[in-house]
């Protein structure tokens, strides 16, 4: 199931603002970007992303209240560096990648992040 559809299926009859927390944990990407996911999920305190086949997450929409953010078993490589502006209230997160990270300076970016632990 692609990621967009699984979005619809998990709002339930409820508007994005309504969710709290969305899961979409094996559901594919089709181009390695979030798609679906938009800033009407203001209310958003949870955001689960495993294995979901994204190479970036550039294009994360802002999602003020975002406290965790599950993002293992992808294949990052890009977009990091928004997520300080776009998730400014973010204290936990899972960035368990397939491959061996090669350059520790990729997770520069998450310096940023006030919050983050």
């Amino acid at each position: 199931m692609d990621m967009k559809r699984r979005i619809h299926l998990e709002l339930r009859n409820r508007t994005p603002a309504a969710v709290r927390e969305l899961v979409l944990d094996n559901c594919k990407s089709n181009d390695g970007k979030i798609e679906g996911l938009t800033a009407e999920f203001v209310n958003l305190e949870f955001l689960s992303l495993i294995n979901v086949g994204l190479i970036s997450v550039s294009n994360l929409p802002k999602l003020p209240k975002l406290k965790k953010l599950e993002l293992s078993d992808n294949r990052i490589f890009g977009g990091l560096d928004m997520l300080a502006e776009k998730l400014p209230n973010l204290t936990h997160s899972k960035l368990k990648w397939k491959n061996k990270l090669k350059d520790i300076s990729t997770l520069e970016p998450l310096k940023k992040l006030e919050y983050l632990k």
